[in-house]
């Protein structure tokens, strides 16, 4: 059995900036932190969601994104340090989210603080985003790794892949899938067709195509801030799409309590089984619980798409 913990959207605490720091889009996300999400994202619900999966030390940490909120300096440095004390790159695999490319910057002073936790194996730490889409093998599972974060204007939440990195994407699931491994693909936006247009993944249907081609065993976001499930149309049958809910989110917010997902992968003698486990935060904040727990086997027939 691989386990495999899935957090996303830590959205960690804003610093106080100076005026000069908030040219352009930035104005309307400093604002909107302050106004809102503050309440919404507590670094004590974060605290008590990274004591639990190192409680459970997991085999691999997948993390979806959005680390950051207005993408300044001082908070790719304060992440970067969140993250070396969520463990080491070769036990992490990080991919963007929207606000962390919430504008454009220069990747040495935003995302190339993150390098080692983006690169892929055997690769030095990430110099830009050209090394889209990443590839990690732990045991008998491959982590391919997706950037769907793209800046856009205020009050926009899009994401993009384009369709270079699709292409080489679908090629890497082609080969992994000739070799017998479980695929897991991880992304910031949900790749569906029904989601909100200020908030979509604009080539969901380019990506959903290029699964029905190839296939993969499951694809993990984040974005939405919540826990669910769709699924799309693979080769062999359907394939789970799994979002998590922010790993900060305070216990009385719009999101509910802060969650994570811990995943069992075995192999089956016709596929894989993936057994996720809910853990979310206690009401007293110290430790966490079972939320629910749901199984897939691959290849099931869409007929099951919940």
């Amino acid at each position: 059995m691989f386990t495999l913990a899935h957090l996303s959207d830590p959205h960690l605490p804003m610093p106080r900036v100076h005026l000069a720091d908030l040219l352009g889009k930035r104005v309307t996300g400093y604002a909107n932190w302050w106004r809102s999400r503050v309440g919404l994202h507590r670094p004590e619900a974060l605290a008590g969601i990274v004591a639990d999966i190192k409680a459970e030390d997991p085999d691999h940490i997948a993390l979806t994104g959005d680390l950051v909120n207005i993408s300044l300096p001082e908070e790719f440095e304060r992440a970067s340090q969140w993250l070396a004390g969520l463990g080491p790159p070769a036990r992490v695999t990080l991919v963007p989210g929207n606000h962390d490319v919430y504008v454009a910057t220069k990747w040495g002073q935003a995302l190339g603080r993150w390098g080692a936790y983006i690169a892929g194996d055997g690769a030095p730490p990430a110099t830009g985003f050209e090394v889209f889409p990443t590839l990690r093998r732990r045991g008998p599972v491959a982590l391919v790794g997706l950037n769907s974060g793209v800046p856009k204007p205020p009050f926009v939440a899009t994401g993009t892949l384009g369709a270079a990195q699709i292409a080489a994407a679908e090629k890497i699931l082609a080969d992994l899938g000739r070799e017998g491994l479980c695929r897991v693909v991880l992304i910031h936006h949900p790749p569906l067709t029904t989601e909100k247009h200020f908030k979509r993944l604009t080539d969901a249907a380019e990506f959903q195509a290029m699964i029905r081609r190839v296939g993969c065993e499951i694809v993990l976001h984040g974005h939405n801030h919540r826990s669910e499930i769709a699924r799309i149309a693979g080769p062999h049958g359907s394939v789970p799409v799994i979002g998590v809910t922010s790993a900060s989110a305070a216990a009385g917010s719009k999101y509910g309590r802060a969650r994570y997902h811990l995943i069992g992968i075995e192999r089956q003698p016709a596929g894989w089984r993936l057994a996720v486990q809910i853990r979310a935060l206690k009401a007293c904040g110290t430790g966490c619980e079972s939320d629910g727990r749901i199984v897939f086997e691959s290849g099931e027939p869409l007929a099951k798409a919940a």
